[in-house]
């Protein structure tokens, strides 16, 4: 049995059964093997050259435990480190398809991008409801801004600066992004609790269409001198023209004129 057969003989006992809780997991991938150069060149050629999927499977099962290692130092954003290691296998597939084993790079060195772009994706999704990055600038100052800030207090203007220089962007940007990273999700329309007398959520702060005051003032005022125009032209008219007009303009139905 050569080795790399032999490889795949204990990868396939290590994830062999049920797995049960990610502690298992973590452990079956723990058992298999590590490949060495030579075996990993072998398999990369394989899967290159000839379309062979067992050797692109065995080159994915053969770096699990690196995945669960990249993982783990996520584990700070509350999310499940599960979810975490299952978009950094995807990134690792995503690796292996891509790896040209001609540059003579180990595989490892290669996937680490991979892994860490899937799951820096999956993050951002998932962080909060709203998505807190989206350029590119604003993607790196998320993680980095992170891994900075050593305690919970904010920023003291010479630290901004220093991040900002650090990281190329201004510092308007350091400073929106430190406002995102300590913002917190809020219900736009919450249950109230049984203690709560009165319950406040965004929807209750909204401004509404005619919220404007300039604008109310001055259609008060407007109705009222037309109120008072109107009132002072029809006390020039006759009863007879005035109860026509009263009649024909305030709903009062169609009088004869005759």
């Amino acid at each position: 049995m050569t080795a790399t057969a032999l490889m795949t003989r204990h990868a396939d006992l290590a994830l062999t059964g049920p797995l049960g809780s990610f502690d298992a997991y973590v452990d079956r991938v723990s058992r298999i093997p590590v490949l060495t150069r030579e075996e990993e060149q072998e398999l990369a050629h394989r899967f290159r050259d000839a379309g062979d999927l067992e050797a692109a499977r065995q080159l994915v099962l053969s770096h699990l435990r690196f995945v669960v290692h990249i993982a783990r130092g996520y584990s700070g954003y509350g999310l499940p480190l599960g979810d975490l290691v299952q978009e950094g296998n995807v990134g690792l597939m995503k690796a292996v398809k891509r790896f040209e084993p001609s540059v003579g790079v180990r595989m490892v060195s290669f996937a680490v991008h991979w892994i860490r772009s899937e799951i820096h994706e999956y993050v951002l999704r998932n962080w909060r409801l709203v998505k807190v990055a989206t350029t590119k600038a604003q993607r790196k100052l998320f993680f980095n801004l992170r891994k900075r800030k050593k305690n919970l207090a904010w920023l003291s203007h010479d630290e901004t600066a220093a991040v900002a220089r650090d990281l190329n962007v201004s510092v308007a940007e350091v400073t929106e992004m430190e406002k995102r990273l300590a913002a917190r999700d809020l219900s736009f329309d919450p249950v109230p609790d049984a203690s709560d007398e009165e319950t406040y959520s965004p929807g209750s702060y909204l401004p509404a269409l005619d919220a404007d005051p300039a604008e109310q003032v001055e259609n008060a005022e407007w109705e009222a001198a037309t109120s008072e125009r109107l009132a002072s032209a029809m006390q020039t008219l006759d009863t007879r023209s005035r109860d026509i007009l009263m009649s024909r303009w305030s709903g009062g139905g169609k009088v004869d004129a005759a």
